[in-house]
């Protein structure tokens, strides 16, 4: 009697897609608790976000420092709200740039930059801090255990400056961004929306050549 064989089912290659995003950006929190929902899906998709920070100042004109009119700020929770997402807004436009350039320097450990963005995000938008001065952000670092130095902050500046700059190369202009290859998807999108456009550029990715 044969006995049947069977062929293992092929492991499709992981895809990774550039995530770009800002600290002070409501709508990157909020993208950020969307797309941590979406997990389960990202991996059976075998596609990794690859959280990338820039400078939206540099990007859009955005005064750091500006006051949140009222009009925007209620426009914000409204989004927030039909996302399910609650939220805290700081009154005024926050330099996040001290946060991103350490997110940098986490870059090649993610696990533990997932942590900062976790930890950085929450901050802001539950607890209701600003964490612009060095010192405060130093201080969130050692909530996770993590040790920065003022030369590694420094070097993480520079980073996030040449970050952006290729951003607007790439056509960047807003956060929250997804690469797709060359195209930027940008925006806060809803779960069908990710879903569909994700899992076609995915699986044309993934097309014989």
């Amino acid at each position: 009697m044969a006995s049947g064989s069977s062929t293992p089912e092929a492991v499709p290659e992981r895809l990774a897609i550039p995530v770009h995003y800002d600290f002070a950006s409501s709508l990157c929190y909020v993208a950020h608790r969307v797309l941590a929902r979406m997990a389960p899906f990202f991996d059976d998709l075998a596609v990794d976000l690859a959280w990338t920070p820039v400078d939206l100042t540099r990007l859009t004109g955005w005064r750091r420092g500006e006051p949140l009119d009222a009009t925007r700020m209620g426009d914000i929770r409204q989004i927030a709200d039909s996302f399910g997402v609650p939220i805290r807004l700081p009154g005024h436009w926050l330099d996040s740039r001290p946060a991103g350039a350490l997110a940098l320097r986490l870059e090649d450990e993610p696990l533990r930059a997932a942590s900062w963005r976790e930890r950085v995000f929450s901050a802001i938008y539950e607890e209701g801090r600003s964490p612009e001065r060095p010192d405060e952000i130093m201080g969130l670092a050692r909530d996770l255990g993590v040790g920065f130095s003022a030369d590694a902050l420094a070097a993480g500046l520079d980073d996030l400056e040449a970050r952006t700059h290729q951003a607007r190369d790439a056509q960047v202009s807003g956060v929250p961004t997804f690469m797709l290859g060359d195209w930027p998807f940008g925006g806060i999108q809803d779960e069908p929306t990710l879903r569909s456009v994700i899992g076609r550029w995915a699986s044309r990715k993934r097309l014989p050549r």
